[in-house]
């Protein structure tokens, strides 16, 4: 994604120039445009370059969720003025769960039905549309094996987890398609294919862990191999169980939790081998004792307090483990108090601080020393956030576009650097001359414009790098709107006496995506959204030329 994103950048201002390639030249034709004027007849700007605005569309209807009538994407051939979509009857992802087998009719063996109560849990994303997530879960009882799970249609990793502890979670991959849905299977071993792996949780030596602690086994991917199992608090005992497929692996790794952050107690992950069947004790090694410390967090600019900045610590701590503290706010005076581990005599902790959205001041990773006892640490001053500005013109490319409404949104991290928890829609519009001022932290963006006045919603990619103190400033080139064409048609679904008796699509979600490749990689862009009427009807407006 990043590479997609650093050749959709091309609207950073560079002096003199015009259309500018970015580092590595790119070829022309991922060369981005400010204007429809500059794309041959008939294409429009969008934010990977020219193109015609009737092609790669595809659309997405959500006409009643909590009914569970989920997603259902379309490919659009050809758009029409009049574009009626016609959705298919509820999606389905349907499957049956089995353990062991029975005696069968003919004299052979069939699957045995599993009845215990379950959890499903489908994570993917569109099949047509790339990007955009789906995420169903559910937890029931099988009906003599078989479940049904609505879900949208999409490419899906389904994961089963019995509810009883003793049994592993599994996992297969499913498509699901409109009108046909999907269908996927499942078995549980049996006992005599389940390996339990045991073992003693410690803080070192004797010492017993005071805190509630849970232990689960993973591949090297960090897939789950087990349950998470809670630790006996009294004895540090556990068992994990895992099937004799996955038992067969040389290794696996054993994460060691806290339930609960405020416990000031490190996670460590361990390596063990299953085929033993069961562990040495396994030490979470001499955090040391909780140490209260207090700071400051100031902005860059004239060393004025922060208020409501969210401050944490974390990182590696004493015995190879690492902390994750639970954060605070600063208070009026930018002051901050919290309670820590101390960190790794080799090893900073990294106090994270983020500034509330309407300060000025950045996101800021500060290394930190935290010793093994009560401390007040040096003041931290946040840079301040990138001043990103930019304007934006008519249709006509001469008149200001005012009144723009903006939201942004973080579509990624940069090397070093969590992605930002900044998304919103800007408090404010374009004014009388077409410009914006944002402030973003260090990161990845798309900044929607949405003009109304039956005019397309635009968008933009921006990178925005940390830089220094003398570097707080971001010009994006000008770029102009697109003119808009209007859109509309009615949404209708097979009857149906629970969800539409009628067969219209009262209140449903409709989303007009454009997807192409960027950088040979599949992506999306979101070109319109808006709601049916209670008549079926709905009505958007499109880029045109």
């Amino acid at each position: 994604m990043r590479r997609a994103l650093r050749l959709l950048a091309l609207s950073l201002w560079v002096p003199g120039a015009g259309c500018a390639f970015l580092e590595d030249d790119p070829p022309p034709d991922q060369l981005v445009c400010r204007s429809d004027a500059e794309c041959i007849s008939g294409q429009v700007c969008f934010v990977d370059g020219c193109g015609n605005p009737g092609d790669d569309i595809v659309v997405e209807v959500q006409a009643h969720p909590k009914a569970g009538l989920h997603a259902q994407d379309f490919p659009v051939d050809r758009l029409r003025a009049e574009q009626n979509l016609e959705l298919f009857s509820p999606v389905r992802l349907r499957g049956r769960v089995s353990r062991g087998t029975v005696p069968a009719v003919d004299g052979g063996t069939a699957p045995a039905a599993y009845r215990g109560p379950i959890h499903l849990l489908a994570t993917g994303e569109s099949r047509l549309i790339p990007g955009v997530a789906r995420r169903y879960d559910a937890t029931l009882v099988p009906d003599d094996g078989a479940w049904v799970l609505p879900v949208g249609t999409g490419d899906y990793t389904v994961t089963l987890t019995p509810l009883d502890p003793g049994l592993p979670p599994l996992a297969r991959a499913a498509t699901v398609e409109p009108g046909t849905g999907g269908a996927v299977a499942f078995e549980v071993p049996t006992p005599s294919r389940l390996v339990t792996l045991t073992g003693t949780l410690v803080r070192q030596g004797t010492q017993r862990v005071d805190a509630e602690m849970e232990v689960q086994a993973l591949d090297e991917s960090l897939r789950p191999l087990s349950q998470r199992v809670r630790v006996v608090r009294g004895t540090g005992a556990f068992q994990v169980v895992l099937s004799a497929e996955e038992a067969e692996r040389p290794t696996v790794l054993l994460r060691a939790s806290p339930l609960s952050a405020g416990d000031l107690v490190p996670s460590k992950t361990f390596v063990v081998a299953p085929s033993e069947g069961a562990t040495g004790p396994l030490e979470l090694g001499d955090a040391g004792a909780p140490v209260r410390v207090a700071g400051r967090v100031l902005e860059g600019e004239y060393g004025l307090p922060i208020v409501g900045a969210r401050v944490s610590l974390q990182g590696r701590v004493g015995g190879g483990g690492t902390f994750e503290g639970l954060p605070v706010l600063t208070d009026a005076q930018g002051r901050y108090q919290l309670t820590s581990l101390p960190g790794a005599s080799d090893s900073p902790l990294t106090l994270v601080i983020v500034p509330p959205p309407a300060s000025r001041a950045r996101l800021t990773l500060q290394p930190v020393t935290v010793p093994a006892q009560d401390s007040t640490l040096p003041d931290v001053t946040c840079p301040l956030r990138m001043v990103v500005t930019g304007t934006v013109r008519q249709p006509d490319a001469m008149n200001p576009a005012s009144g723009v409404r903006l939201v942004v949104e973080p579509v990624g991290a940069l090397a070093g650097w969590p992605q930002s928890p900044m998304g919103f829609e800007a408090p404010s519009t374009t004014d009388a001359l077409g410009g914006f001022t944002l402030a973003l932290d260090p990161g990845e963006y798309r900044l929607d414009f949405l003009p109304g006045e039956n005019l397309p919603r635009v968008s933009r990619f921006v990178t925005v790098q940390p830089r220094t103190q003398q570097e707080q400033k971001l010009g994006l080139q000008p770029f102009t709107l697109s003119r808009g064409r209007s859109l509309s048609g009615r949404i209708t679904l097979p009857p149906d006496p629970a969800l539409a008796p009628d067969g219209i699509a009262a209140n449903a979600s409709v989303r007009f995506f454009r997807v192409v490749t960027v950088a040979g990689r599949p992506t999306s862009l979101l070109l319109a959204q808006t709601v049916s009427d209670s008549t079926g009807r709905y009505s958007t407006v499109l880029p045109t030329r």
